[in-house]
């Protein structure tokens, strides 16, 4: 009869492909709730309700699930990002939209970017993680770029991931409007940081 059986909980990884992502997903929603330090296989296989040996199939060591999990909030990201900066109008005034942009992250997507910031923050000590990390900056900078010129949009990303870390651990956080003439200021130069023109 076990032999039998053997066979049968090899076929179960294909015939469930939706598991690999479930549990990618789990990992996020682990990170969320326990920090890094808190990811373990064990964890990550009760949040996707897999058994635990899907998960170390699927992704043998933490690093797997962390660069996963990070990958996966990654992609999640850009596709959010493309969506706003499609939603753009081209004469949009661009400083008050990253203002709005940070606001958004800092207040109603609050959980997601502590949890994205923790996973960023991770690729400092595990190289591996670096590659899925830089993706969110690449796509910062694109889109950022695209609206001004490459150097601003390098420029603007910067203040940008550091206005979202600033204003998610500051007591009192930056206001809106501080938010806003800093990018004024970027996007301007100096000598204009309140100018709409």
């Amino acid at each position: 009869m076990a032999s039998n059986e053997a066979p049968a909980a090899r076929r179960r990884g294909p015939n469930d492909p939706e598991r690999r992502a479930r549990i990618a997903r789990a990992a996020i929603e682990v990170v969320a709730e326990r920090g890094i330090d808190g990811v373990t296989h064990r964890a990550v296989a009760a949040a996707a309700g897999v058994p635990l040996g899907s998960t170390t199939y699927h992704f043998a060591t933490l690093d797997d699930l962390l660069e996963v999990a990070l990958v996966e909030a990654a992609e999640k990201n850009v596709h959010a990002l493309k969506g706003w900066e499609t939603g753009l109008s081209p004469d949009a005034d661009f400083a008050a939209a990253l203002a709005d942009l940070v606001m958004g992250y800092i207040n109603e997507q609050y959980r997601s970017t502590v949890v994205e910031y923790d996973l960023y923050i991770a690729a400092l000590h595990r190289p591996r993680l670096r590659k899925a990390s830089a993706a969110w900056d690449d796509a910062l900078i694109a889109f950022f770029g695209s609206r001004t010129d490459p150097l601003t949009g390098r420029l603007l990303a910067g203040l940008f991931c550091g206005l979202l870390m600033q204003a998610a651990l500051a007591d009192p956080s930056p206001s809106r409007e501080e938010i806003e003439t800093l990018f004024r200021r970027a996007i301007n130069g100096p000598g204009t940081p309140n100018s709409r023109d």
